[in-house]
């Protein structure tokens, strides 16, 4: 990648959205100017550490809209990675729901032709609700890496989660592609 690429890193509440620091500085390894954005219970769970977040990343972390008229903190996207994706916003993002500022701002993405890549966090038990096929699947023939099932996050038994092998890697690997396909 030439120049510096414009990552919008979300993470919705899910166990390996703790490894966000860790996450931000391998993207910035990568060549990846990192904006970081979180559903609300991501924040709550990340409170603590918001403040060094944001100035691991040199931007606001994200929760919210600003007020119409406000200026954008953040640069455009040249693309977005949505990594944990929870079951509620994975399902949200596919219907067209737009119950968090995350989900909205992918909704949009989708209409602005931002290049975006996914990797849900969802137990066996969720896995098993037939909405999460669909909601793969949906996102899928919008253009949407997603990276679930083979090559990708596969769901383990409810309590039996390992963050610590959330495969981070896989993400940033597909940010990169997305990214490079879409330069001018």
């Amino acid at each position: 990648m030439g120049g510096m690429t414009t990552l919008y890193f979300f993470a919705s509440a899910a166990p390996p959205a703790f490894d966000a620091a860790r996450v931000i500085r391998d993207a910035q390894e990568r060549g990846f100017d990192v904006c970081l954005g979180l559903t609300p219970s991501a924040a709550e769970w990340l409170a603590d550490d918001l403040a060094e977040l944001a100035t691991l990343t040199g931007h606001p972390v994200r929760t919210r809209y600003k007020r119409p008229g406000d200026p954008d903190a953040w640069p455009r996207a040249d693309v977005i990675a949505f990594a944990p994706l929870t079951f509620n916003s994975l399902n949200a993002w596919a219907q067209g729901l737009t119950t968090s500022w995350a989900v909205g701002v992918v909704a949009e993405a989708f209409g602005k032709k931002i290049p975006m890549v996914a990797m849900p966090c969802v137990n066996a038990a969720f896995a098993a609700h037939p909405q999460v096929d669909r909601s793969v699947a949906v996102l899928r023939a919008m253009g949407i890496e997603v990276l679930y099932g083979d090559g990708g996050f596969v769901p383990n038994q409810p309590g039996q989660g390992r963050p610590g092998e959330y495969p981070w890697g896989l993400v940033l690997d597909a940010a990169e592609r997305a990214a490079a396909r879409s330069a001018p």
